[in-house]
């Protein structure tokens, strides 16, 4: 039996419909395999504030333990400014490649950035990786002054309009509590001589010095002027063992009134939500590789010693804690405005 040769005719559309489906898949192999070996240069992540601040701190000492962990080093960049917003928009104009992360104290800087600079991104834009170190405020007098308790420094604001001055961070959460305190207990705001500084260094020198009666500020921060404090309350729900005052509402039962905590700072790692969106594997060994590195007991114990938080909570907690910090500062930004 003869076998006949055929000829076969392809049209040039079907070979060029062929070809494209072939580049499709190799360009589709090419990315899930991209993906697969995530990361394969180095990461850099970006800091919203200058050298030596909490938040650079906590990521220079989370950078080579972290980079271990993925494989690659890891660059630390500072980008300060705006309260955050410089960072915040360089991260936004990068590539959505998981190769940027931005590391800050999200509560309450990127809340004002929003609220009170203008910003033009949303909370949403970003999607929280962890939040390791969270601060809380101290509410504490010079040691010199009259005052022995909270009801007795607010009767005498609202009794003796600018017989005392205080001391916060322009935007922080101890400046919104301060704000909140007088309002809760129907004090003008006007009553209080309020000195606003642009660091915690300056804010806490000025009760340290006299200069003010007293601040709200975070607490842990304040550890290196102890000796000119007499603490009045501590903003948390419950006391803390390091402090000897009573938490913020239980030292206002005696005027009958409550304020909602404020975190004073929630410091960690975001990346954009484009990322996420388009690399979800390469986000989720990112959040992997950072629950990995804090579980390790070496990294536990070089944070401890550096005073460096390092809990972990995960991204979902982080983005809710995110949410309800923006909402209180939205709720309350009227009498932030100035």
């Amino acid at each position: 039996m003869m076998l006949k040769k055929m000829n076969l005719f392809i049209p040039d559309r079907h070979i060029f419909t062929m070809a494209a489906i072939i580049i499709m898949s190799l360009l589709t192999s090419l990315k899930v395999a991209a993906d697969d070996i995530y990361p394969n240069k180095p990461l850099n992540f970006v800091v919203g504030f200058g050298v030596g601040g909490s938040a650079d701190r906590m990521t220079r000492s989370m950078s080579s333990f972290l980079g271990d962990e993925l494989g690659e080093p890891i660059k630390v960049i500072n980008k300060k400014g705006a309260g955050t917003q410089i960072a915040a928009n360089y991260i936004l104009n990068r590539p959505g490649d998981g190769y940027t992360v931005f590391s800050s104290a999200f509560a309450p800087y990127l809340a004002n950035t929003i609220l009170k600079g203008n910003a033009g991104y949303t909370i949403d834009d970003f999607t929280y990786i962890n939040f390791q170190w969270f601060d809380f405020d101290l509410i504490a007098v010079n040691k010199d002054t009259e005052f022995t308790s909270l009801e007795q420094l607010l009767t005498k604001i609202r009794d003796e309009p600018k017989a005392v001055r205080a001391s916060v961070v322009q935007g922080s959460a101890g400046h919104l509590m301060v704000r909140l305190l007088l309002d809760a207990n129907n004090i003008p705001q006007e009553n209080l001589a309020l000195v606003t500084y642009s660091s915690g260094g300056k804010a806490r020198s000025a009760v340290a010095g006299g200069q003010v009666d007293f601040v709200v500020i975070s607490a842990q921060g304040s550890e290196g002027i102890r000796e000119f404090l007499r603490p009045l309350a501590v903003v948390r729900e419950e006391r803390s063992d390091k402090w000897d005052a009573p938490s913020v509402n239980e030292a206002l039962q005696p005027l009958k009134t409550t304020v909602p905590i404020l975190p004073g700072s929630m410091r960690g790692f975001a990346v954009s939500t484009e990322f996420k969106q388009k690399h979800p594997k390469r986000f989720e060994k990112l959040t992997v590789a950072m629950q990995n590195t804090l579980a390790r007991k070496d990294v536990q114990k070089y944070l401890r010693k550096s005073e460096i938080g390092g809990i972990w909570v995960g991204p979902e907690k982080s983005t809710e804690l995110m949410k309800q910090n923006f909402d209180i500062f939205k709720k309350y930004s009227h009498l932030m405005k100035n």
